[in-house]
């Protein structure tokens, strides 16, 4: 682990404060506390820990953030199978999320975090203003298993997105998706997972159009 001082636990906790203990702040505010601390690095372990409830939804949005740009192998690669891990944890109904100890253990520099977390916010905010609870009926444990389910097609989808710009649609909906759950709004999450059937379609048709041209090559 790279130098510098870890956040513990109860000073993240501190930090983040009524964020934990309210459900309904909302991930804007999340994301702000955790780029204004005041330790050198956060490991993913005290993230994961404070968010408690919250980290599915949360791990979602910034598994799908990195595809929403123009990004070179292997990132889209990486973010697909972390999705994957994640989505099949929904899916099978787990109430908190499993990530390996050597992921656990990884810190993130806070410099990283402020960067990732400022591209974030002015695109996170704008769809908060116009977001809320709605459509309540997609809280339920069956519909979070489907929406669990669609997030691993999602996941496959990124491991065979065209290089480069095939993933952006996919990882659009992956972060509307998350965000929706946070946010508790069915119509976003909807949209999310309209996005998302559009984006597999188009990796589908990538991954088609390469073996048709293998066949005629061969």
């Amino acid at each position: 682990m790279a130098g510098g001082r870890l956040w513990s636990r109860r000073a993240l906790n501190s930090a983040i404060g009524s964020h934990r203990l309210f459900p309904e702040a909302r991930i804007s505010g999340v994301l702000s506390s955790l780029a204004r601390h005041t330790g050198e690095r956060l490991t993913v372990a005290d993230i994961v820990s404070v968010l408690r409830d919250r980290a599915f939804a949360l791990l979602v949005v910034l598994l799908g953030l990195p595809n929403c740009l123009p990004m070179p192998p292997p990132i889209p690669l990486v973010c697909g199978l972390l999705l994957a891990l994640v989505a099949a944890q929904i899916a099978a109904g787990w109430s908190t999320p499993w990530l390996p100890r050597a992921l656990l253990g990884r810190s993130i520099p806070k410099d990283a975090v402020q960067k990732a977390v400022g591209r974030a916010l002015p695109i996170l905010q704008k769809l908060e203003r116009f977001s809320r609870p709605r459509m309540a009926f997609l809280e339920s444990p069956l519909a979070l298993r489907v929406v669990g389910f669609l997030l691993i097609a999602f996941a496959l989808g990124l491991l065979v997105a065209a290089p480069v710009i095939g993933q952006i649609p996919l990882g659009i909906a992956v972060c509307l998706v998350g965000l929706g759950l946070v946010e508790r709004d069915g119509i976003v999450l909807c949209a999310g997972l309209l996005i998302g059937i559009v984006g597999l379609t188009l990796s589908l048709g990538f991954v088609y159009a390469i073996f048709t041209g293998l066949e005629h090559v061969l």
